[in-house]
């Protein structure tokens, strides 16, 4: 499927700091970040942006949902990318969207978790060109993934 809709977004810094971030996307995708980066794994509860964003920065890419999505939309969305390299899956209570799927510097809003283009965003951007440590570990960090997030 083709990837119409990708937003290619600047970013300015890549600092390693110890505050609190304001992002200018939500969820972000790059800037500023702490020092560690979250495991990648399908998480059940929110995560760290500054964390989040030393993951992107390593390659991986981040799909978040609406906490509200709905058991029956998050189950899908889950079963269908767990397991999967350099993925970080979680809620993002900041966000307006259903799914949002974001790499560093690459941000793509989509319809819903059975939207075709979740998985062509993954396949292209996953340890991307615009990824500054793109082939860097996405473990090793913060955050311990449930090995059976919704219980299947």
């Amino acid at each position: 499927p083709s990837l119409d809709g990708v937003e290619y977004l600047a970013v300015a810094s890549r600092e390693h700091t110890d505050h609190d971030l304001d992002y200018p996307t939500r969820p972000p995708a790059g800037g500023d970040h702490l020092g560690i980066w979250h495991n990648c794994g399908v998480y059940t509860v929110p995560l760290l942006d500054e964390a989040a964003v030393h993951s992107l920065e390593h390659g991986a890419v981040w799909v978040t949902y609406r906490p509200d999505l709905g058991a029956e939309a998050i189950l899908g969305l889950t079963g269908q990318l767990l397991g999967r390299e350099k993925l970080l899956v979680s809620p993002h209570p900041d966000q307006t969207p259903p799914v949002v799927a974001t790499a560093w510097a690459r941000q793509l809003v989509l319809d819903g978790p059975d939207d075709p283009r979740l998985e062509a965003f993954i396949d292209r951007f996953t340890d991307g060109d615009a990824a500054p440590e793109a082939q860097v570990t996405c473990q090793g960090g913060i955050g311990r993934p449930p090995a059976d997030p919704y219980g299947r």
